[in-house]
Formats: structure tokens, sequence, C-alpha cells
């Protein structure tokens, strides 16, 4: 079996487990290299994450970090004093990641609102084209400021819209911004976002890997249809870290038996 180079395999934070200590433990446990902070924990939020601790826990058991902004952050919402607070929550979230050394913050696109008419979704950021733009330029200005030698990365979800193709155009534009590949997300909406991540593989930094079955994702590793060795070596290829982005204690144990039965070597 050929051997692939080494990739640095982290973990999600598991909602099993109460405290950032026992997800560190089972990081190490498992040998992963990296717990994936998620940011919609109260634990986790801006003004409330003790970075000197959790650095000292991470240390302690020989573990890194990295982050995913809260899902909800929508730095291009109409209203500007939602949109600020969505910009300030990025900016300070940023520099939790540099007190962390954390080398990367994992973020959604939004979608924004639509309106359901009766043959189509019409979504107000494809009408409102222009805010919109401006609202991501903004936003890749403020970045640029605080960011340093933290990347933000944008993950692919339910299918990139035309406008979000356009936004992402322009911020991959930037050395502050790249790319994750969620490879479940992908195959849940019929593989529409490969094409995009392929044709954009020199700004792929990060890969959520999990494995899938028609619509059910967020399965075991080795439990689904996905083509993961391929999306592995595409890791490979692109010296992205990867996720093991099983939401299970049973399932992330069970998805590094696979992974050992493949032959894959850790950063360590």
């Amino acid at each position: 079996m050929t051997e692939r180079k080494k990739l640095r395999l982290g973990m999600p934070t598991l909602i099993e487990l109460a405290s950032f200590e026992e997800n560190a433990a089972l990081c190490a446990e498992l040998g992963l290299d990296f717990v994936e902070l998620n940011m919609n924990l109260p634990i986790f939020q801006p003004g409330r994450m003790d970075t000197e601790k959790l650095r000292k826990i991470a240390d302690r058991y020989g573990v890194g970090v990295t982050v995913h902004l809260d899902e909800n952050l929508d730095v291009c919402e109409f209203n500007p004093y939602v949109a600020e607070a969505y910009r300030r929550t990025a900016v300070e979230s940023i520099g939790l990641a540099k007190e962390l050394g954390a080398p990367l913050l994992n973020m959604h696109l939004s979608k924004g609102v639509y309106f359901t008419l009766p043959d189509q979704k019409v979504f107000l950021y494809d009408t409102y084209s222009g805010e919109y733009m401006e609202s991501m330029r903004r936003f890749v200005s403020v970045c640029g400021e605080a960011a340093g030698d933290v990347q933000i990365l944008i993950e692919n979800t339910s299918g990139f819209t035309g406008f979000h193709r356009e936004a992402l155009e322009m911020l991959l534009e930037s050395p502050v911004f790249g790319l994750t590949f969620d490879v479940g997300h992908n195959h849940g909406c019929g593989d529409r976002d490969e094409a995009f991540i392929r044709a954009h593989k020199a700004k792929l930094r990060h890969m959520h890997l999990h494995d899938a079955l028609g619509k059910r994702d967020h399965l075991a590793l080795g439990s689904g249809e996905l083509d993961l060795e391929g999306y592995l070596d595409l890791a490979c290829e692109t010296d992205s870290s990867v996720v093991v982005e099983v939401k299970t204690v049973t399932g992330l144990r069970q998805s590094m038996e696979w992974i050992k039965e493949i032959n894959i070597q850790q950063m360590g």
C-alpha cells in the first residue's frame, strides 16, 4: 500500500464532552494533532474565553487548536449595527487565535434572507449585489489590518451561490483568505462545490473530512460512499490540515481505526 505524505489531523469540539480539557485529552489519546474550537459554544465566546488557560491545557496534552467562527456570522447584513457586531466578532476572534497560537479561522458564507416567490427563491444578496460586495470589501480590509499570520478560510456548506462565487474571487485575491473543503457538505449538495474548490486549490488550506451516504453526512470514516482516500490525496497535495469532522466519540474512534488501516501518517 502506498504511504502518503504526513498529514496534520484534528478533531472538532464534541458536544458529548463538557470541557476543552476533555476534548484535548481525547485528541491526545487518539494521536490527533489539534482540536477545532467551535465558537458557537458559550465557553468559546469573545470575552469569556480564557486563552491563557486553554493554551496551558493544550500544551499539557501536546495538542494545537484551530478556530471555527460562529456559523451565524454574517458580515454583509444590511442592518449596519448587526454587520458591525459581526465584523467586531471576527476581529476579536483573530486576536484570540493569535493568543492561542491557532493558525486559522474557519468560517461560512451566509446566504442571507430570501423571498419565496411562486416559482423561485430570490436572495437579497443577489438582488442587492452591489451592497453585498461593498460589505465584503470592507470585511477584507478590516481583516487584512488585523490578521497578521492568521488565515481566514471559507468553508463550503450547502452549495456556493453565484454571489458567493463572486465574493470568493475577490476574497481569495487577499493573502489573508483561503479555502476549507468540506467533502460531506459538497456531497450533500450534489458535488456542486468541488469544481470551484479544485479550480482554486492553490488557496486550499484546510479540509473537513467525514463520510456521507445520500443526504446523511458527518458519518464515521469508511461507513459511507465517499472517495475519502482521493480527498486525503488532495489534502496531501495542497498541504491542507484535516479535521476528522465526526461528531461523536464513538464515531471518531471508529474513524481513527479506518485511518490506521489505510496507512495515513500524521505530523505528530
